[in-house]
């Protein structure tokens, strides 16, 4: 999925934090919540403004920055 379209990174909008675009809706509130068990379709009742494609680009996002970090193995 291509999440460009989807995400936007502002330093005004929740300081900086990737959000859905057009919405104050972070990435890491998407997460965070799908983590404590929600499903997509609650989330979609919970926020009216996201989207299935919404939340889909949020996770692709996530798997992104994820396997650009340099792992330390103590």
């Amino acid at each position: 999925m291509n999440y460009r379209n989807r995400i936007a990174v502002h330093p005004n909008v929740m300081l900086g934090k990737p959000c859905i675009k057009g919405t104050r809706i972070t990435v890491e509130l998407i997460i965070k919540k799908m983590s404590e068990d929600a499903t997509i379709e609650e989330l979609l009742e919970g926020h009216p403004n996201l989207t299935r494609k919404d939340i889909l680009a949020a996770l692709a996002y996530s798997a992104d920055v994820i396997s650009r970090e340099e792992l330390i193995v103590s």
